[in-house]
């Protein structure tokens, strides 16, 4: 297991407090149709809200065998429906973001980052906050990865993004197409959940595309990314639940959608990922239609490729990753 990261800036908000003096302003039509479902008059707002942003360590020097019971494969996108007992666990979901924090909460763009915002309207109200206090809320600094964690945050609404021509939206309302929907539909699609459901999200950044081939500076980024963002979650799950919290995160195709990353390989790598930073669980949701196979051939990869013993140094390990020639797919214009 690699050694734990050290957080570099933490602050923690109530959550009434937070909406009132900070709330999410100048949102799009469409956004703001969601959030006057999430946040009607009179909304009681509860609970006290925990950001953190978390410098990388440097990788083990060595990867030992992923354990079998690591991973549990989802199908479809986040349900946030905990794999792990609540009694005993704390669960993480990723955030897909921006270097720079929750960036495209107010605008017309609805991918995964400007969803989860959508859904959890406080997470807008805290970017305003940071910004108006002159916190930095970058997750890729200078020097490497600065993943973000966001602890008690309420899941307020849900959005149906899937496609549905008898509700609408025959496209779905995923991405650009968001911005095109007709407020009625965007409203039939939110669903007020109430009570409101707590998440904790760690928002971390993905290699903004590429052509060719992977290289082994871009595959080590990738790794440290995600070690640093899982172990933060271990770390902050054990100050806030103790030693003995087991840790679950819950994550998907990271910088597979409009960056064009490999499917197969950022799999493969968070898969690495979880096992290095000593999470329990690793929740893979798969997404739509076909997402199960780029899952599949990562896991052959790691049980028929890259097992040759108890470890393998990581310099080798990325050396053989490079070898199998992966590469970058295109954006989905989204």
């Amino acid at each position: 297991m690699t050694p734990p990261p050290a957080p570099i800036a933490r602050r923690e908000y109530d959550s009434t407090r937070l909406i009132a003096e900070h709330p999410p302003v100048r949102l799009d039509p469409n956004k703001l149709v969601v959030h006057q479902i999430a946040c009607p008059p009179g909304s009681a707002h509860r609970g006290r809200i925990g950001f953190s942003r978390w410098a990388a360590t440097s990788l083990p020097a060595a990867v030992g065998f992923v354990p079998a019971e690591l991973l549990v494969v989802r199908p479809g996108f986040y349900d946030y429906v905990p794999c792990l007992d609540p009694a005993e666990a704390v669960e993480w979901h990723v955030n897909f973001a921006d270097p720079n924090l929750f960036v495209g909460y107010r605008g017309p763009l609805f991918a995964q980052d400007e969803l989860q915002v959508a859904e959890h309207p406080a997470l807008g109200a805290l970017r305003e906050a940071l910004v108006a206090a002159g916190i930095p809320i970058t997750t890729l600094g200078p020097d490497g990865p600065t993943p973000v964690l966001i602890t008690g945050v309420e899941r307020r609404v849900s959005v149906s993004t899937n496609p549905d021509p008898r509700a609408g939206r025959p496209h779905g309302l995923y991405g650009n197409a968001f911005a095109r929907a007709d407020p009625e539909v965007v409203r039939r699609a939110t669903t007020r959940i109430e009570p409101p459901t707590i998440t904790n999200l760690i928002a971390m950044a993905a290699p903004p595309g590429g052509s060719g081939r992977y290289r082994s500076v871009t595959i080590t980024q990738i790794l440290t990314t995600a070690v640093a963002g899982f172990a933060a979650a271990v770390a902050e799950s054990r100050r806030l639940r103790g030693s003995t919290v087991r840790v679950a995160v819950h994550t998907g195709y990271w910088g597979c959608g409009a960056f064009g990353g490999n499917r197969i390989l950022m799999a493969l790598l968070q898969v690495l990922a979880a096992a290095i930073a000593g999470l329990d669980r690793l929740a893979f949701h798969t997404g739509g239609a076909g997402g199960e196979a780029p899952l599949a051939e990562a896991l052959r990869i790691l049980r028929d490729d890259l097992r040759t013993g108890p470890s393998m140094p990581t310099g080798e390990l990325v050396g053989r990753l490079e070898g199998f020639g992966f590469e970058w797919g295109v954006g989905d214009g989204n």
